[in-house]
């Protein structure tokens, strides 16, 4: 078998936290014998994990063998690992956590943080959640986007604002290329979240309401978040016209997702933006 970099490390966090657990820590009696090593033993690991020694020895020495979640999961409790630990764990083994019923931390995000961050740029901005409710906004995101906060909160979310807001879809010239994408890109990250029963009831939604998102949801496209551009035109007819940024994991949080609309230079949209702003 072979051994790379990547499952060397692995076997090297699982031999740390192995051995700083002692037996009654991990709820058994030490087998007989004199103990060479601090901790637990392998066979004491493999015993409490539901594995076999070859494997889970195999497994120390950085061997691929390819741990699936559940076996993942089975070491974590065995090791006593704490959140943190069990998500390092599982990058190492470059597993998904939620294929294997790992709960991560229900903590809500901070919003005032959240809040404060996005008020620190002029341009459009704000924040989704892993549904894609839209968490924190500023005020020119409110102007330019879309008016977030008269929205019902079970409706502030960017699925439905792109394919259900009529407002929306009036402000934004290029709407059929952008709602395009913006499937794609929800195709892309279907498998990531077919775990989340909002994330796929919303979706369900979509394909139910949305002749459109069918339409384009049956093209099977995928693409990957990119920097777009998003051409919006007010109702006094004003134009502005935007490059879409984004950020994710922000605050730690892989769930939670920024995005920043920067005018695009010679358009006069931030010339634009600043009167709106006054």
């Amino acid at each position: 078998m072979k051994t790379n970099q990547s499952s060397s490390a692995l076997g090297d966090f699982l031999k740390s936290r192995r051995e700083r657990l002692q037996p009654a820590e991990a709820g058994i009696t030490p087998l007989p014998g004199r103990r060479r090593t601090p901790g637990l033993r392998r066979e004491e690991v493999s015993y409490l994990a539901n594995l076999s020694v070859t494997y889970y020895t195999w497994l120390e020495q950085g061997r691929e063998v390819n741990p699936s979640p559940e076996v993942l999961r089975n070491i974590s409790t065995a090791l006593k690992l704490d959140e943190d630990e069990q998500r390092h764990l599982f990058d190492l083994a470059n597993a998904d956590p939620a294929s294997a019923g790992v709960v991560p931390n229900s903590g809500r995000p901070d919003a005032g943080f959240l809040q404060a961050i996005v008020d620190q740029l002029h341009y459009p901005s704000f924040v989704t959640d892993e549904g894609t409710d839209v968490i924190a906004w500023n005020r020119a995101a409110e102007l330019i986007i879309a008016d977030f906060g008269s929205l019902p909160k079970s409706e502030r979310y960017m699925m439905n604002i792109m394919f259900c807001n009529s407002d929306y879809r009036q402000r934004l010239v290029n709407w059929e290329g952008f709602a395009r994408y913006t499937t794609a890109t929800l195709r892309a990250n279907l498998d990531r979240y077919k775990d989340n029963p909002l994330y796929m009831e919303r979706v369900e939604r979509l394909r139910r309401e949305s002749e459109e998102f069918v339409h384009f949801w049956e093209l099977y496209e995928i693409k990957q978040r990119r920097v777009a551009t998003a051409l919006f035109r007010l109702s006094d007819a004003q134009e502005l016209e935007f490059v879409i940024h984004s950020a994710s994991v922000v605050d730690n949080d892989p769930g939670l997702h920024w995005c920043f609309y920067v005018p695009v230079p010679g358009t006069g949209t931030e010339e634009r933006l600043l009167q709106l702003l006054k």
